[in-house]
């Protein structure tokens, strides 16, 4: 008896191809359990514990702000460009690599401590810089954007359902933060009235409808039941 798939010679009691795993069956033969006549082959796993992976991120991460930090402070004769990508590496290392020392990481505590490094990290652009635009445009952006994802998050881990609902509500919040970062423009770059707005009624519209839509679908379970049956969701 041979492999239809790979053509190697089988014992009759083989219940499949010990070369590529195909299953065997002969509807006239009757296998009995005995050793077969190639030997299994197992590969070992290596296993590396994650806090050795996550010791070799941190120092990765720590050579560049070493070189970065001693290159400004050598050849610039002190700190004038290096807080950029040291702030961004460090903003990195604490949203994607940070919470993975801790077991079982909650996003709802480590959601804050990004955005809050991350206002830090824009309020130290705007003192290097020497602008205006961080009490006036970014701060309140950043609040605004910080309290819809801590909230989506938060709703998405202690909630069961209502997926719909959340996604309705997030279109809604993208709509009217384009509302935001136009007036919020008007007050800090452009000089215009405050209320004056030209680009950003476009994306809130089509936000809020969209919003309203699901919304909509997630109050009408008949409506809902017949657009699974209908896309097979």
């Amino acid at each position: 008896m041979y492999c239809v798939k790979c053509g190697v010679e089988l014992a009759d009691t083989e219940n499949k191809c010990p070369l590529c795993g195909t299953v065997v069956y002969h509807p006239d033969i009757q296998r009995e359990s005995v050793q077969p006549n190639y030997p299994m082959y197992v590969k070992e796993r290596e296993n590396m514990r994650p806090q050795g992976v996550l010791f070799i991120i941190t120092v990765l991460c720590m050579m560049p702000i070493a070189i970065t930090l001693f290159c400004d402070l050598y050849f610039g004769n002190g700190l004038t460009w290096a807080g950029y990508p040291v702030g961004a590496i460090i903003l990195a290392y604490a949203t994607f690599v940070l919470p993975s020392w801790f077991y079982r990481p909650n996003p709802v505590i480590f959601c804050p401590i990004s955005f809050g490094i991350l206002g830090m990290y824009l309020f130290y652009i705007n003192y290097a810089t020497e602008g205006h635009w961080f009490m006036t445009f970014a701060f309140p952006i950043l609040v605004y954007v910080a309290l819809c994802v801590c909230a989506v998050v938060t709703l998405l881990r202690y909630t069961r359902g209502g997926r719909l609902y959340i996604a309705g509500g997030c279109f809604i919040a993208v709509g009217l933060l384009c509302v935001l970062i136009e007036f919020f423009m008007n007050m800090t770059f452009i000089s215009r009235p405050l209320f004056y707005f030209f680009w950003s009624i476009i994306p809130l519209i089509a936000c809020f409808l969209a919003g309203m839509m699901l919304i909509i679908i997630a109050i009408a379970k008949p409506l809902r039941e017949s657009l699974k049956k209908r896309f097979f969701i």
